[in-house]
This record gives structure tokens, sequence and C-alpha cells, in this order.
């Protein structure tokens, strides 16, 4: 459990900054909101998350585009059942594919595009299954949510970042388990006001 809740996390929040490294212009709306609702002269803590939906919506997206378990943990099914028009009998081993699910252009407009403000839209949420659904859903979504939230948004509202040249990102991902990113993210960083009032 512990590695399963460390090592996802870990790997949702180098793929959240690798997507607004990417995008700058998302980077800044990020910004401007951890701005707006916490200010320059305290630290951004777990009570200011319910008032940055965007930022939450920047993880929200990252995990439909980069979900970190892209198949989902078999389960068995417990009677007979259609899925998609195919009978499926009983004690069959049921695997989710979640990473076609949510590139599904089907489901999702402009499908493979980094778009957070797509979750500002009804019902978009209910559509995301990074976390898997129903009785066996990940019993640490709420906790790995606030954790992701925390940290991303600290790193945005203590630190610049610049990608290391002009070059794109590479946004390639690594066959595993885990989606882990096929290079591991490089990026620049600076220190901004607000936390230098806090480490001299």
């Amino acid at each position: 459990m512990l590695l399963a809740g460390t090592d996802s996390s870990a790997v949702t929040l180098e793929w959240a900054l690798s997507c607004v490294l990417t995008h700058p212009e998302v980077l800044e709306t990020a910004r401007y909101e951890i701005e707006t609702n916490v200010g320059q002269d305290r630290l951004l803590d777990e009570s200011d998350l319910p008032k940055l939906p965007y930022l939450k919506n920047i993880i929200y997206e990252t995990l439909r585009l980069y979900t970190p378990a892209p198949l989902s943990l078999p389960h068995s099914s417990s009677d007979e059942c259609i899925i998609g028009g195919y009978k499926v009998p009983r004690d069959t081993i049921l695997l989710v594919n979640a990473w076609a699910i949510h590139r599904d252009p089907k489901s999702w407009s402009e499908a493979t595009s980094f778009k957070p403000e797509r979750f500002e839209k009804e019902g978009e949420l209910d559509k995301l299954i990074a976390f898997g659904l129903g009785r066996r859903a990940c019993p640490g979504e709420v906790l790995a949510m606030r954790a992701i939230s925390l940290t991303l948004g600290l790193l945005i509202q203590c630190f610049d970042w610049k990608r290391m040249d002009e070059k794109e990102i590479d946004m390639r991902e690594e066959s595993g388990f885990t989606l882990s990113r096929l290079v591991p993210l490089k990026a620049m960083y600076k220190a901004r006001p607000v936390i230098k009032k806090f480490v001299e």
C-alpha cells in the first residue's frame, strides 16, 4: 500500500509539472489563482485547496492523460454479465484499460489535448476513472488528491519554472505497471519572493 500510494503520487506530480511546463498559459492561470486566493504573505496550506479549483483540474487532466495505473487491478465478475455487448461468464478476470478510456474521442472532446478547463463542465469528472469506480475504487483517492494538490500548489507558488531550453519536453511514456515518463523531467526553477520570507 505504501509503495502504491507514493509511487503513483510521485509519477503524477512529474507528469503534472511536465504538462504545465509544456503549456505555460496553464501554469500562469494556476499561479494567478493561487496569488488571488492565497497571496504572497504565507504559504498555501490544506485549507486553501477548496478555493483552487483550477489547480485541481490540472491534476484531473494529468490523471486523465497519464493515468498512473493504465490498466486497473484485475477484477473478477461475481455473476454473468454483459459488458459492451459481450457476454462475460461468472469468475472471469477483467482488466480495465483506463488509458484507452481516458483518450477515447467518443467520450472526450480533443481527447489527446491537455485542457484542464474541460473539468469545469458538469459531468466530465464522472468519466474519470483514474482511481477506479465503485466499492473497489482506490481507498487512497482523497489522500492522494490532497497530497498532490498541496505539493503542486506549493511548487507553483514558491518557484518560477522554465524548460531547460527551447526544445519541446519529451512526453513519451515508459511501459510498465505504473505509467512513468520515458525520459525523466529536467527543468529550471528560481525561488519566488514568498519562499524567501520563510528561508532567510
